[in-house]
């Protein structure tokens, strides 16, 4: 008996079936250079975005705790924006599948945001609660929303 086929994605359905000339191997590497190319540009722009705003004195001093509600709303604003774009590159660079690649980032992103609110909230202290339960509940949206942005060249009209 087979396997059963996995269900496709609400945008990986409307693209064309395309068989793939590239060995397993290669498309795998690809696949996995997709999700770390979406990972490593979010990372940089959130972490970027946040030492810009720390030199401009926007921004608390790191390591001291930020409690302005603007200000938290701002760096989950930026954070959104970048994850959506991380997304949208790893659909972009996926071999197939784009939506699955972005929602494969996307529950990264949950899982360690996730941990970074547990460290936060009992540990760190840093600012609201809200702040990091709403980062990692944003994750799988964001993820969703940069998959379905992409839309391949050959399915335009």
């Amino acid at each position: 008996m087979s396997a059963p086929a996995a269900l496709p994605f609400a945008t990986d359905a409307a693209l064309p079936a395309v068989p793939s000339t590239q060995p397993v191997a290669a498309r795998r590497g690809r696949s996995v250079g997709a999700i770390a190319a979406g990972f490593f540009i979010t990372a940089a722009l959130s972490l970027g975005t946040d030492q810009v705003l720390h030199v401009l004195g926007v921004y608390p001093p790191w390591g001291e705790p930020m409690f302005s509600t603007g200000l938290n709303v701002l760096a989950l604003a930026y954070r959104i924006v970048f994850t959506v774009l991380g997304c949208y590159l790893t659909a972009r660079l996926a071999p197939r599948r784009p939506m699955r690649h972005a929602l494969i980032l996307g529950w990264i992103g949950f899982a360690l945001s996730t941990l970074g609110a547990i460290v936060a909230m009992r540990v760190a202290n840093l600012g609201p609660n809200w702040y990091p339960i709403l980062l990692a509940l944003s994750s799988l949206p964001c993820a969703w929303l940069g998959g379905a942005l992409y839309r391949p060249a050959s399915s335009s009209r």
